[in-house]
């Protein structure tokens, strides 16, 4: 290997929760052609090298610089050890509706998971963006794994690339609802966004950030003028109940959310999306769809509602179809834009709220 010194690619501080993995050597994925050119040229190459670089971490998916056969043999030799910045997969399960759930083994052993979910004409990518979560939802599988840190820039867009590689199909969409709290880890998430934006092509409009609410986050977010879509996790539509769902709405009260939320639609000139999980007999009643809709009046929004995926650390129950069917009504009744996502993956653990990782064998993959 050359005795070259490596510079550190810029990374900048984590918002929130700062434990981080030591990374030796500075991944080249999710670094954008102008930082790649600059690690090209401070090994002693051509510029032009830089632009081949990017195309192949980007374009081709390319796991070892050793494999990039348009650079010197030599060079490549010299590289050949040093880390892209791309995980293994540890695992990998099929749902019947073709929806594939994938464990990802990274650089530190930790284990993570992304989902891949096709549809005509469109590929969406499920990324996660910590390991595990420390927001304990009472209904969510994530939260009862505890949490261990955040993800870096590239382990977030190395989701993206790999699922693009299995799937040898362009990814069109990513929805940052995988484990953890994107505004926990707002750096690395923002750098993400505009890797998978300006380096893989996605269009900013197709990148969806989920969060519960974390007190002055989204203000934050607000200011980089992203034109991504928001998802508010709110799952219920008054604060006692909110903090029964979610332990961290103790010390956020719904109302302060939903004004943060108004700013961000100032701010940024895009709409809300609520995500809002049913639960029989707990928060799916005509009264709490009124309760909703009356927070909502007149708020440039959307209502995602989410039939509840079970799990086995949780009781609760999806609602039938005439009781969300009936919620849906009550909405619509108050002028509340609102939509049913039945979530993919439900068979092979991948749905919304289900993202665990999962035991495997040691005689699989």
């Amino acid at each position: 290997m050359s005795a070259k010194s490596v510079p550190v690619l810029p990374s900048p501080k984590t918002s929130g929760i700062t434990q981080q993995p030591n990374f030796s050597i500075p991944p080249l994925v999710g670094a954008s052609l102008e930082e790649i050119t600059a690690w090209v040229h401070d090994q002693g190459q051509p510029a032009y090298r830089g632009k081949q670089l990017h195309e192949w971490i980007y374009q081709k998916g390319v796991r070892s610089l050793s494999d990039i056969s348009v650079f010197p043999k030599q060079w490549r030799a010299e590289v050949a050890e040093i880390p892209i910045g791309r995980s293994n997969i540890h695992y990998r399960s099929v749902a019947p509706d073709g929806t594939v759930k994938y464990l990802l083994q990274l650089a530190d052993n930790q284990i993570i998971e992304c989902v891949g979910i096709p549809a005509e004409k469109r590929l969406t990518v499920c990324v996660s963006t910590q390991v595990g979560c420390p927001m304990a939802c009472d209904f969510c599988a994530t939260g009862k794994e505890g949490y261990k840190r955040n993800l870096a820039r590239h382990e977030i867009v190395d989701q993206v690339l790999t699922v693009q590689e299995d799937f040898q199909q362009r990814v069109s969409h990513v929805v940052f609802m995988g484990m953890g709290e994107p505004l926990l880890n707002t750096a690395h998430v923002i750098g993400a966004i505009k890797s998978l934006n300006q380096d893989v092509g996605i269009g900013q409009r197709n990148l969806t950030v989920s969060t519960v609410g974390i007190r002055d986050r989204i203000r934050q977010f607000a200011q980089h003028q992203l034109q991504v879509t928001l998802a508010v996790s709110l799952h219920a539509p008054n604060q006692a109940l909110r903090e029964q769902l979610i332990p961290s709405a103790r010390s956020y009260p719904i109302e302060d959310l939903l004004t943060e939320c108004r700013e961000y639609v100032k701010i940024t000139g895009r709409r809300v999306s609520f995500e809002y999980v049913l639960l029989a007999g707990v928060n799916d009643l005509p009264e709490h769809a009124l309760e909703l809709a009356r927070h909502l009046r007149g708020f440039q929004s959307h209502v995602n509602l989410i039939p509840y995926n079970p799990i086995t650390e949780a009781d609760y129950k999806r609602p039938n179809q005439n009781r969300i069917q009936a919620f849906v009504k009550v909405l619509k009744q108050q002028q509340i834009a609102v939509s049913v996502r039945y979530s993919r993956g439900l068979e092979a653990d991948a749905a919304c709220g289900q993202l665990r990782v999962k035991k495997v064998p040691s005689s699989e993959p």
